[in-house]
């Protein structure tokens, strides 16, 4: 998952107020009521992620104007599909992706089966993944404050070199026939490592590839990359599995990871947007916590993501128990599996290519048909009905996780940025050691079925306690009009006295006409 900078980040807290009158971000944290102070963020949070490029400030706005170089005009409100591939650094860098992520799909693939194949365990594999994210729960904190303080670049050469690495010594000890499961356990547990500091890298170095104007669609184009490749990464697989063994899926992986360094090296310097490093001193990982803390629009989706990434992203563990357990089929049907998921994430990446603005409404209700579809194939007697479910869990996942992404990164201020994704990520990826081997033994224990239904009610009750938090952030309430004619469901903004009739275009009085259209969409 490759993010990047934000288009419409909050002001500095160096940056001076447009007029005498405006009041910054910082002030209204600090001097506000707990309901304004979360109100006027979500706000915020919605002002940036809506409005178009180079626009003016809205009348009686807080937000001051667009800082030079952080808009570009021409930007439009649904950009071009691929238009963050225009430019070369990112085109390079896309590229070399590409390859690297086919091989990680391989290797997963190869990991998951290798492992269930020297176990007959479907904890196994979830303590496998669960070491690979250990990592990220224990010092994901940390790989943010490293992302800030040096140079990206530099950093994503020595972290890609060591994940090849570790490919690469997987693929020897599985071809000699030497392979145990404490090897799989160290090497994941050594990739998780790296990954600490690649992930909020990567997402970090992304922005400074194509500039803030681009990172809605950089963010989902690094979606669509990693989720192609799962077409056919484990496809490729599958059939490497039953024709000659993991071991040169193994190989495979470790030797893709030439490409992006290939890619990085060929990055041009002086073309980079870069951020000011953040000098070294005490207390930055609090600042960053604090920051998070204060700020509804960045707490309630990271606490989305990582109830969701906890409970609800164990596809390893489901999806190996699915077919060798339900369905009595083979690593082939696994990588189908696999395969009909990534189509459906696929097309959840290009859509959301295409959308202008990521709103928290959108985040919650696709993680909400998240849990649900993943209920409804829990629940499924048929196994191609279960396979066809895959493609629209993997769109609504793939939804969720973008829009989650972009909005937090645009509602992130830029020195705060890689201690914000490391955050992120740590609940997102990090939760995985805690859910892996809870959904692991859950499904050993009840079967298959009863696991993969846990994973998506648990998605689906915190996608609705998490809408409804962010609707009172944002200052609305859920309104049930059960009229003719009327919608039966919707926020509208909390106020006193009664609505009038006429309509529900009408539910606001003419004073909050211009709050109502920036502010329900921030839930």
């Amino acid at each position: 998952m490759s993010t990047g900078n934000g288009a419409h980040s909050a002001p500095a807290p160096q940056d001076e107020p447009a007029t005498d009158t405006t009041t910054s971000a910082a002030d209204e944290t600090a001097t506000g009521t707990p309901d304004e102070t979360a109100a006027g963020a979500a706000t915020r949070a919605e002002t940036r992620t809506a409005a178009p490029a180079g626009a003016a400030p809205p009348p009686n706005s807080t937000e001051p104007p667009a800082r030079a170089g952080e808009q570009e005009p021409g930007e439009a409100r649904k950009p071009s599909m691929f238009s963050s591939l225009r430019i070369r650094n990112y085109r390079l860098f896309a590229m070399g992706q590409a390859v690297s992520n086919t091989g990680t799909w391989m290797q997963r693939i190869a990991q998951d089966w290798l492992v269930l194949s020297l176990t007959g365990s479907a904890t196994a594999v979830g303590i496998t993944t669960a070491l690979q994210f250990l990592p990220m729960l224990l010092f994901g904190l940390y790989g943010g404050l490293i992302a800030d303080r040096y140079d990206k670049r530099r950093l994503l050469l020595a972290t890609q070199s060591v994940m090849g690495l570790t490919g690469l010594a997987l693929a020897v000890l599985t071809l000699s026939g030497h392979v145990h499961i404490a090897h799989v356990y160290v090497l994941a547990f050594v990739l998780g490592l790296a990954t600490v500091v690649d992930n909020p890298a990567r997402q970090t170095f992304v922005s400074e590839m194509v500039g803030p104007a681009q990172i809605r669609n950089a963010v989902s184009l690094n979606s669509a990359n990693f989720q192609s490749a799962r077409l056919v990464g484990p496809a490729v697989a599958g059939v490497l599995i039953a024709a000659v063994g993991s071991g040169w899926a193994f190989l495979f992986n470790g030797l893709s990871f030439l490409a992006p360094v290939a890619s990085l090296l060929l990055v041009r310097p002086g073309e980079l947007h870069r951020t000011e490093r953040v000098p070294r001193c005490k207390g930055q990982l609090r600042e960053g916590l604090s920051y998070v803390r204060s700020h509804p629009e960045l707490m309630w989706p990271i606490v989305l993501v990582g109830f969701v990434g906890t409970f609800g992203f164990n596809f390893p563990i489901w999806l190996t128990a699915f077919t060798d357990r339900v369905f009595q089929e083979g690593a082939g049907t696994y990588g189908l599996l696999n395969t009909l998921m990534a189509v459906g994430s696929v097309a959840g990446a290009l859509l959301a290519a295409r959308r202008g603005t990521s709103r928290m409404r959108l985040m919650a209700g696709a993680a909400l048909m998240f849990g649900v579809l993943e209920m409804l194939a829990a629940l499924t007697p048929s196994f191609w009905l279960f396979a066809a479910l895959m493609a629209p869990i993997g769109i609504m996942g793939l939804t969720f996780n973008v829009t989650a992404n972009s909005s937090v990164q645009l509602a992130s201020d830029p020195a705060m940025r890689g201690r914000v994704m490391s955050l992120y990520m740590m609940v997102f990826m990090g939760g995985t050691p805690i859910g892996g081997p809870i959904m692991g033994w859950i499904t050993d224990t009840f079967g298959a079925r009863v696991g993969f239904l846990s994973g998506g009610v648990i998605s689906a009750v915190i996608a609705v306690g998490v809408g409804l938090a962010l609707a009172r952030a944002g200052g609305l309430r859920l309104r049930f009009d059960m009229r003719r004619g009327h919608r039966h469901l919707r926020f509208v903004p909390r106020e006193s006295g009664p609505e009038p009739d006429d309509g529900p275009e009408s539910a606001a009085p003419p004073g909050a006409a211009g709050e109502r259209e920036r502010v329900p969409t921030a839930a």
